[in-house]
């Protein structure tokens, strides 16, 4: 299995904490960053082949991780064109490193060490999905049907749960996600997530919704989301609950 990694984008919504160096670089306490807690969670659960995708500060980003001493083989894809395109052509500059079951996730994703465990022991394809979470106005939703992921947007609110990009995705569905990844791309359409690549082949094959109910997995978009992620991880580290979200 490998994790990929997509740290493409600008992070301009976090201001001046994003301006020499990517946001999967921001400290979200004092001994991690976003990627090196993500790195070595992936590390402690036997990973250890990563691709990652890069595209402002890319050589910073790497110097970090070598810097970061952890026994990973991390391949580092650089979008050339990232201030034109969205992480759906990233994933396309990088699909030739990627023939295998993939855990997916976004360079800004923070989550638990029992979420992910979750994730990689899920013997079917997933993404996380929480039902005690509100369905955000601007973020993911995941659109359930008879049981499986049918969309995923940040449009869809019926039969929707709050969504997380992170998934577990077994070699041959992701092939088919990928191959369709790469039509968009090839026809010009890599102003669009991913998922709009998926959701145009979800009757193929399934993802399933795994529900992490209130366990910590959720994305830094800007400073406020900084500080509550930040609050949740000092709490825990003082005993409080770990499922605190």
């Amino acid at each position: 299995m490998k994790a990929l990694i997509l740290n493409s984008g600008l992070g301009s919504r976090m201001g001046a904490l994003t301006s020499e160096h990517p946001k999967c670089m921001t400290e979200i306490d004092s001994k991690d960053t976003i990627v090196s807690r993500q790195l070595r969670l992936l590390n402690n659960a036997g990973i250890q082949d990563v691709v990652m995708t890069t595209g402002l500060f890319d050589d910073v980003l790497r110097e970090y991780c070598a810097s970061l001493n952890l026994p990973l083989n991390i391949q580092f894809v650089q979008n050339p064109i990232f201030r034109e395109t969205n992480y759906i052509y990233s994933i396309y500059c990088a699909r030739e490193l990627l023939d295998d079951d993939i855990v997916l996730m976004h360079g800004d994703l923070v989550f638990s060490e029992d979420v992910l465990s979750q994730t990689l022991h899920s013997n079917e394809s997933c993404m996380t999905v929480s039902s005690t979470v509100q369905l955000p106005e601007k973020d993911f939703k995941a659109v359930i049907e008879n049981g499986r992921i049918k969309k995923v947007g940040i449009e869809f609110f019926d039969s929707a749960m709050a969504a997380q990009p992170l998934y577990k995705i077994n070699r041959n569905d992701w092939r088919i996600w990928l191959d369709k990844i790469s039509s968009f791309c090839e026809n010009g359409d890599t102003k669009c997530y991913a998922e709009n690549a998926f959701n145009e082949v979800s009757d193929e094959f399934s993802i399933l919704p795994l529900d992490v109910k209130s366990e910590l997995c959720a994305e830094i978009d800007n400073p406020e989301d900084l500080k509550r992620i930040s609050s949740i991880l000092k709490r825990r580290k003082g005993g409080r609950d770990r499922n605190e979200r």
